[in-house]
C-alpha cells in the first residue's frame, strides 16, 4: 500500500515553530493536503504527541511518533517510536540531557504543551533548541535499545546536516534510513538505506502536499515504522 507522508514536521512546542502549529491546524492540514501519514518531531522533547494522536486519528491521519534530537556534535537527528507511550519515555530519558539553560520566550519562541482542544497544559521551560549531552554514537545506539528507528534528519542542508557538521557519513553507525533535502544535491552514498523526503515544516503552509510516498505492507502506523526501521533491504 502507497502512503503519502510528511515525516517531519514541528508543532508550537518547538520554540522555532509557528505558533499556528497546534495539534488540531497540524492535522486539519495534512488531511486537507490529503496526507496519510505524518510524524511531528519536536526538537528534544515529545509532548505534544498525546494530543495529536487524538487530533489526527480524528481527522483520519496517522501519526507516526516522533522527536527531532539535536546530538552533542550540534547535528539533527530524528527518533521515531512505534508508539506515543515509547517517544514520551525516550523524552523523559533525554530531558536530563539538555543543559540548564532557561528558555526566553520573548526570544526564541515559547515552548506550548497543548491538549487535544488547542488548549496550553503549560510550557517547557529549558530552551529544547540546545545540544544534548550525548554524542550522535550515543544515541543512535540507545534509540535502537529501546526499540526506535534513528535518521539523520536533512543531512544534506543547514548547519546540523549531518554532512555539513562531520563531513561525512560515519562508518557502522546503526541506521537503516537517512533523511535528504530534495532541492539540494546530496553528495554521500545513500544508496544502501532508506531515504525519506519530508518538509521540516515550522509553518502550516510549508507541510508537504500529497506529493511523497512510500510502498508499506499496510496502512498503519506499525507498517509505517517497520518500513523505516527495516531501511532498503
Amino acid at each position: 500500500m502507497r502512503l503519502f507522508c510528511d515525516l517531519h514536521i514541528h508543532s508550537c512546542l518547538s520554540p522555532c515553530g509557528d505558533e499556528l502549529m497546534t495539534p488540531n491546524n497540524i492535522a486539519g492540514m495534512a488531511m486537507l493536503k490529503g496526507l496519510d501519514a505524518i510524524a511531528v518531531a519536536d526538537h528534544n522533547c515529545a509532548r505534544n504527541l498525546p494530543a495529536l494522536s487524538k487530533t489526527c486519528a480524528a481527522m483520519g491521519v496517522l501519526l507516526l511518533p516522533a522527536m527531532e534530537l539535536t546530538t552533542a556534535e550540534e547535528a539533527h537527528l530524528l527518533s521515531y517510536f512505534p508508539t506515543v507511550e515509547a517517544a514520551l519515555a525516550f523524552s523523559e530519558e533525554i530531558h536530563a540531557y539538555l543543559p540548564p539553560i532557561q528558555n526566553r520566550p520573548e526570544i526564541f519562541g515559547p515552548q506550548q504543551v497543548l491538549d487535544e482542544d488547542d488548549e496550553q497544559m503549560g510550557s517547557e521551560d529549558l530552551l529544547l533548541l540546545n545540544a544534548l549531552s550525548l554524542s550522535l554514537d550515543e544515541l543512535v545506539k540507545r534509540i535502537n535499545e529501546r526499540g526506535g528507528a534513528a535518521v539523520p534528519a536533512h543531512i544534506n542542508r543547514g548547519n546540523n546536516g549531518l554532512l555539513n557538521v562531520l563531513g561525512f557519513l560515519p562508518p557502522g553507525l546503526e541506521i537503516a534510513a537517512v533523511e535528504v533535502t530534495r532541492e539540494i544535491p546530496c553528495r554521500a552514498d545513500v544508496s544502501n538505506l532508506r531515504v525519506l523526503h519530508s518538509s521540516d515544516a515550522h509553518y502550516l503552509e510549508n507541510m508537504l502536499e500529497r506529493e511523497v510516498s512510500y510502498e508499506v505492507a499496510e496502512k498503519s502506523v506499525e507498517a509505517l515504522f517497520e518500513y523505516i526501521k527495516r531501511g532498503a533491504m
